[in-house]
């Protein structure tokens, strides 16, 4: 029997989706057929003609309350939220001014907590329920020097979708995905060049830094009734993750 992930019909918004991680996320739901909703605080250029966009700024909580009622009337209906935006320049822990944390923290946690709650408001009451896809980051279960508060935020998120998923249950569910190292177009900002991509590459046990499209392969697996039985999961997409020091040592 051959097995397919169908999205025809369906609605699924990912937010932060101009560019980068999210991009590849929503181009994976458009290759499965879904209608595609994407937000940014400023709209691209580029975007597919039959995506829709939504500019908002996620940290802000009555504008992420309004993004998901406006995608739902839109729309009729909202399947699959993927909590996406989010990110983090490099920033010394000991100096970082009040003012970076709080919205580091703003948009790597508080963003994903606002549009969770709004979703899950109009999943509850579709027939079909919904599903929500949380993009958290390997920095949450490992230290994570010059993104203290970046990774401080991601934990917060593992630990809402755990505790959201099962508040929402059963006719939300809620899952993250860890992420590790991603090449997008602002790799090189973190990693350097080529050889220094290639390098950082070297150090993951699949020998390579993950697509954007990879991390939306399990966001569309998430979303669908394939993972029916999977709510409240930390799914660690890390090429296999770090091998201990101890080894090269």
């Amino acid at each position: 029997m051959a097995v397919t992930i169908d999205y025809s019909g369906k609605v699924v918004l990912v937010t932060g989706a101009t560019k980068g991680v999210g991009r590849g996320i929503a181009q994976r739901f458009a290759d499965a057929g879904a209608t595609v909703v994407v937000c940014a605080r400023k709209p691209a250029d580029d975007l597919p003609t039959d995506w829709q966009f939504f500019a908002a700024d996620l940290r802000d909580g009555e504008a992420a309350f309004a993004l998901i009622d406006a995608v739902v009337a839109a729309n009729g209906r909202l399947d699959v939220l993927v909590n996406n935006a989010g990110g983090s320049p490099p920033v010394d822990t000991s100096t970082a001014s009040p003012r970076i944390t709080e919205r580091l923290v703003q948009l790597n946690l508080l963003a994903a907590i606002y549009c969770s709650q709004q979703a899950n408001h109009h999943m509850q009451q579709q027939a079909s329920g919904g599903a929500i896809v949380n993009i958290s980051s390997v920095c949450a279960v490992r230290p994570s020097p010059t993104t203290a508060a970046y990774g401080a935020a991601k934990a917060g998120l593992n630990n809402y979708t755990a505790t959201s998923a099962l508040e929402w249950a059963p006719k939300v569910r809620v899952n993250s995905i860890s992420a590790g190292m991603i090449r997008t177009e602002q790799a090189h900002l973190f990693y350097g060049d080529e050889a220094g991509i290639a390098a950082v590459g070297a150090t993951v046990p699949l020998g390579r830094l993950a697509l954007p499209t990879e991390i939306g392969d399990i966001c569309v697996y998430l979303g669908s009734p394939m993972a029916s039985y999977v709510t409240g999961a930390n799914v660690l997409a890390h090429g296999g993750g770090e091998s201990p020091a101890f080894l090269t040592a």
